[in-house]
């Protein structure tokens, strides 16, 4: 076959579109690698034009090519124009220059193809790919990854691992969340995909050697009140690490639970993996002791919808990089830092206080930001703030960047979005199997004892020094606990963020038109925790009408008739108490028909 007729060949209309196509997504691939080489680094959009879309048109445009001139031989060949198989004589000089031009171009198309498609696999397993190619949907994770102690490996290096098998898996899955993405069909916020990850055997132990885990570290939390001074307080401890394997220490601690000498086994009875009723143990010798939650009795069929996992690393390190910080311990580390200057009078109060509020949107948070931190020190504080203006705009600006950083508006992620299960303060954490309620049938109990985890060094007002370490027996709360708020578990109180001021109306609410109801709760209760208040009513009710000083009434505390928080003073039900009999007084039983009750009520 000579070399004009296989041009004639080609001079099928499809064969033409198929070359045209493959010489512009050649050339536009080679300009890509041009740009990105002049850039000195990748783009997202770029590279799905170079390492996805120009390669499929151009293997699109290469198979249109044959599938033309196919199409014309087998028109010719119908009409009588060509024998029904071509021939092939390498001894023509034309045909073998040919021959040999279409074994060299196959080559080089073959190298180009196998460069772009390795390329492509690396492209889709990048940080650029996951985290800034659907930027809109994945903004609240990749933000929060860039700031973590995994900042430099790979999002597939954790989601995904090593291996085609894992990866062909996460791309079929992925092909969901691209429709999602092209059609607005993603929740808000993005659920955690913990039933997808692959075991932590498999990806985290590929860097973390955990028969290598042993012994104790010191840990320092640096936390600053919400008074004036922004007075600080640290708390010194030593983390019991510990380890699970016995070549290299005593298999105690935390990472008793890594399952090197013993099997953590649990049932979850929500996706998020917060409630556990039951957890089984076995131990090196091969004993089993099932652990049952006292307070959620389950059925043997609630019992058989549990999720049943092997406990491993993400089971407490859930959050490794995305990780999304409460506003108080996101100030504190910024006044530890000096990025926020500690010596600005209540900085701290007013940095929780504003990013604690809600805001519809990113750009309205950080108005609102600015206009609350500015006016507060222009109004409280007019002297400070013409002297100290830089420090103010700086500690702005570090309050907006933490906004930014850790919360998410538009998509509905903030530090309270997903359980973080490191510790126990915001998030049950280790609480969930820790709190004593998890009895066998024997009656032995899963410990909850601080002295497990960790010990307390010192708690200190100030950086101590060497000398002046001592150990200290417990935790000594800021303000002290007693009765029921000494038994409550931290994230009970803590949920709301860290650093909560000691006023009871935190967590009590009081009725919106109780006349005390814009007072401070220690105003009347001058004690701790005490139900009563401890002031005298007279303090501020020095008036007392004809009521009070009748001999019957004189003798009872104000707080018989007036109860603490509710000031029923003006209604019946509180003369019934003692009143029962209200035919004595007249047949309708309205007690102040007769007794002034309703300048009690105003004086209230």
């Amino acid at each position: 076959m000579t070399d004009g007729r296989i041009r004639s060949l080609l001079s099928h209309p499809l064969s033409l579109v198929g070359a045209g196509l493959a010489f512009f997504s050649f050339f536009s691939i080679l300009s890509m690698f041009l740009i990105e080489a002049i850039m000195g680094k990748s783009n997202p959009y770029l590279g799905v034009f170079t390492y996805m879309i120009y390669p499929g048109l151009l293997l699109f445009g290469l198979l249109l090519i044959p599938a033309g001139a196919y199409l014309e031989r087998k028109r010719r060949v119908k009409f009588g124009e060509l024998p029904p198989y071509p021939r092939l004589d390498l001894n023509d000089p034309r045909t073998r220059t040919l021959f040999f031009f279409v074994i060299a171009s196959s080559v080089v198309l073959l190298g180009l193809i196998s460069t772009v498609s390795y390329r492509a696999y690396h492209f889709t397993d990048s940080v650029t790919f996951c985290g800034e190619l659907c930027h809109s949907v994945m903004k609240p994770e990749f933000t929060a990854y860039q700031a973590s102690p995994h900042s430099r490996v790979t999002c597939a290096g954790c989601h995904v691992g090593p291996g085609a098998t894992w990866y062909v898996r996460s791309k079929l899955s992925g092909a969901y969340q691209i429709y999602s993405v092209l059609f607005n069909k993603f929740p808000r916020p993005v659920p955690t995909p913990v039933e997808n990850l692959r075991p932590a055997q498999e990806t985290c132990e590929q860097c973390h050697w955990p028969e290598k885990f042993f012994g104790a570290q010191l840990k320092v939390i640096t936390r600053y009140g919400h008074d004036e001074k922004n007075s600080v307080r640290q708390v010194s401890s030593l983390i019991r690490t510990g380890g699970g394997s016995p070549t290299t220490g005593i298999t105690a601690g935390i990472h008793w639970h890594m399952n090197i000498a013993n099997e953590v086994w649990y049932g979850a009875a929500d996706p998020q993996r917060q409630k556990i009723p039951w957890v089984r143990m076995k131990d090196r010798q091969g004993r089993v002791t099932d652990y049952y939650d006292r307070s959620a009795s389950l059925n043997p069929e609630e019992m058989k919808k549990l999720e049943i996992r092997r406990m491993d690393c993400m089971d407490c390190h859930n959050r490794p990089s995305h990780i999304f910080r409460d506003p108080d311990g996101a100030v504190d580390t910024a006044l530890l830092t000096g990025l926020i200057d500690s010596s600005l009078p209540y900085i701290k109060r007013e940095s929780v206080k504003v990013l604690s509020r809600s805001y519809s949107t990113t750009e309205k948070a950080m108005e609102g930001i600015a206009t609350s931190l500015d006016s507060f020190y222009l109004t409280q504080y007019p002297k400070l703030y013409d002297k100290r203006k830089e420090a103010i705009k700086k500690a702005i600006a570090e309050v907006q960047r933490i906004f930014q950083t850790n919360i998410f508006p538009e998509m509905k992620v903030d530090w309270r979005t997903h359980p973080d299960n490191i510790g126990h303060t915001l998030f049950p954490g280790c609480f969930r199997c820790h709190e004593g309620k998890h009895v066998s049938n024997e009656g032995k109990a899963i410990r909850k004892d601080c002295q497990l985890c960790h010990t307390i060094i010192a708690q200190e007002s100030k950086v101590p020094r060497p000398a002046d370490v001592e150990v200290a027996e417990k935790f000594k709360h800021p303000w002290p606990l007693k009765e029921k708020h000494a038994r409550l578990a931290c994230n009970d109180c803590h949920l709301r963020g860290r650093g909560l001021v000691a006023e009871c109306a935190t967590c009590h609410a009081r009725p919106a038109n109780a006349p005390m109801a814009t007072f401070a709760c220690s105003q009347c209760h001058l004690k701790d925790q005490t139900v009563q208040p401890q002031a005298a009513c007279a303090t501020c009710h020095p008036a007392r009408s004809e009521l009070h000083l009748k001999a019957t009434h004189a003798a009872a505390a104000c707080t018989t008739c007036h109860v603490p928080h509710e000031w029923k003073a003006a209604r019946r039900e509180v003369c019934m108490t003692c009143h029962q009999d209200k035919a004595a007084h007249n047949p309708q039983g309205i007690c102040r028909d007769c007794h002034p009750f309703r300048q009690v009520a105003k004086a209230s």
